[in-house]
């Protein structure tokens, strides 16, 4: 059985309340962590109320980034590693429950390898209007992605080179989905986010905010992307608009975009994954704002 930084056994722990051993499968605390893989059962569960963290980098990141906590389950031998967090869990109300992996796999669903898993609650979606003003920097417009992976990159990416926010069309796939979340690393969960009503009218928002609007194509004559950021007032705000595998970005989005931009890249490549893509579009507009003027 594992301990904590104190040396705490798991039994000791669960004597003075810090933590809970369960033993059994239709325990309403494990209710949270049931059925990771069934997407629809998920989307009942979470609603827009709740989100999954697995691993111990996005539940440190979660828990840093003020969001709320109500459910950890992890196996004895994560307890050492969570343990300065046991404190925190229990002024927060957070059931923090440990079980052997057997119960764990029997009651995910699948082998959850990294052993630990935690659900939390979401913060209230922002508006257009607020993404902007929640926000200073430059932001992220996702149309069409319905690859939760992929969302998670960019975000990871986002996070990386400094972006300060994003904003989603109707069609895209939700931001706080497990997979999202995981392959973020967790960094997901510092953004702003905002989900667009009417489509891409709502951009126009952006603009008469200040916020000039690109959309990134691979299109040979679009304006080239080193060209623009070279220079870059550090006032500027850049919304980068970034479509999904294959089809890319829609005519409609093109029609409302203050420019056309591309990445030059090798005529010897079509194009890049939209992950890869938008971190070398993020590097620019980045490293544009971090140099002098």
């Amino acid at each position: 059985m594992g301990r904590d930084a104190t040396g705490r056994s798991v039994a000791e722990l669960a004597g003075s309340g810090l933590l809970a051993l369960v033993d059994d499968p239709a325990d309403p605390r494990l209710g949270d962590v049931r059925d990771l893989g069934d997407q629809r059962f998920r989307r009942r569960h979470e609603g827009d109320e709740l989100f999954v963290a697995e691993g111990f980098v996005a539940i440190d990141r979660a828990i840093d980034s003020g969001h709320d906590l109500r459910t950890v389950v992890l196996l004895p031998s994560r307890v050492a590693r969570f343990g300065r967090h046991l404190d925190w869990c229990r002024r927060q109300g957070v059931d923090v429950v440990v079980v052997e992996r057997e119960l764990l796999h029997q009651v995910v669903g699948f082998d959850l390898h990294r052993g630990v898993v935690a659900v939390g609650r979401r913060r209230p979606g922002l508006s257009v209007g607020g993404l902007v003003a929640a926000t200073a920097g430059d932001l992220a417009v996702l149309e069409g992605l319905n690859d939760p992976e992929n969302v998670g990159v960019i975000a990871r990416a986002g996070r990386a080179f400094g972006l300060d926010g994003m904003l989603l069309d109707p069609t895209s796939t939700d931001p706080y989905a497990r997979r999202s979340v995981r392959v973020s690393m967790g960094e997901i969960l510092y953004l702003p986010i905002a989900r667009a009503v009417e489509w891409p009218n709502d951009l126009a928002v952006l603009s008469s905010a200040g916020v000039e609007v690109w959309a990134l194509t691979p299109d040979h004559d679009a304006d080239d992307l080193w060209s623009l950021t070279e220079g870059r007032g550090p006032e500027s705000r850049v919304a980068l608009c970034l479509g999904a595998e294959g089809h890319g970005l829609t005519d409609d989005v093109f029609a409302v975009a203050d420019r056309r931009v591309r990445i030059p890249i090798s005529d010897a490549v079509d194009s890049l994954n939209v992950g890869h893509a938008a971190a070398v579009a993020f590097a620019a507009l980045g490293r544009s704002r971090a140099t002098p003027t």
